[in-house]
């Protein structure tokens, strides 16, 4: 199967098995619309599991259809396109790692499928040693607020490899962000952190508790008792 076949296949896949009941209870999830078919999360890795063996030149085919996948809005186009790729994980190489990065472009619109390479895809560039943790360094910069916040959700899986303080450090440029999705994410990788050196965590909580955007704090202190969760209150004006 090459990519158009490919492609063609997910397409009649998604449209044989759309479910408007399923269509309308998954929009509420996302807050910046929702454009797709209803199907459920096992039909579709159900459908990759039997696709992926298929593919004539295995992951260089499932890299040339996603921006294909992409380019039509539909939610399962795109996670289609993306777990196909993660079933090629010893193919991985620098370069997938740099036309993972060019997605952003092309149309990574909502939080699920940037938190699926960052749960997913992204981890195991780090933990198979194909990249460093400094080649997410431009990301904390990208103009593409997805982006950025594929860096922290990414991180998260490497906490307890690389320590809590270095990559605390290394995602400090995102507590200016101007973005509620990266601020999510940022509060994700602070709460994840929090439960491996609360010490390290709590230090810089109170560093920036003034200043950094509170959803941040709401997501990070998630997990600390009501009583702990006061100390990174934003003091009031005049106090």
């Amino acid at each position: 199967m090459n990519s158009n076949q490919l492609v063609d296949e997910v397409r009649a896949y998604c449209h044989e098995h759309s479910n408007p009941q399923n269509l309308q209870k998954y929009q509420r999830y996302f807050k910046g619309g929702y454009d797709g078919y209803g199907l459920t999360s096992i039909q579709i890795t159900d459908k990759v599991k039997e696709l992926s063996p298929s593919l004539e030149s295995g992951i260089e085919t499932a890299l040339k259809a996603v921006p294909v996948l992409m380019e039509s809005g539909m939610y399962e186009e795109t996670s289609f396109g993306f777990l196909i790729v993660d079933r090629f994980e010893k193919k991985f190489t620098p370069e997938v790692f740099h036309i993972i990065g060019s997605w952003f472009s092309i149309g990574i619109t909502n939080w699920a499928h940037a938190d699926t390479l960052g749960m997913y895809l992204l981890p195991k560039f780090l933990k198979n040693n194909i990249i460093a943790i400094e080649d997410f360094k431009p990301w904390l910069y990208s103009e593409y607020k997805f982006q950025r916040r594929c860096v922290p959700v990414t991180l998260i899986k490497s906490l307890k490899m690389v320590g809590v303080e270095k990559l605390v450090q290394f995602v400090e440029p995102l507590m200016t962000d101007a973005e509620r999705e990266v601020h999510q994410g940022m509060g994700w990788f602070l709460r994840e952190a929090w439960k491996l050196n609360p010490i390290e965590v709590e230090l810089f909580l109170l560093k920036w508790k003034e200043t950094a955007p509170r959803l941040i704090f709401q997501y990070a202190c998630e997990k600390m008792e009501k009583e702990e969760r006061l100390r990174f209150r934003r003091t009031k004006k005049g106090k």
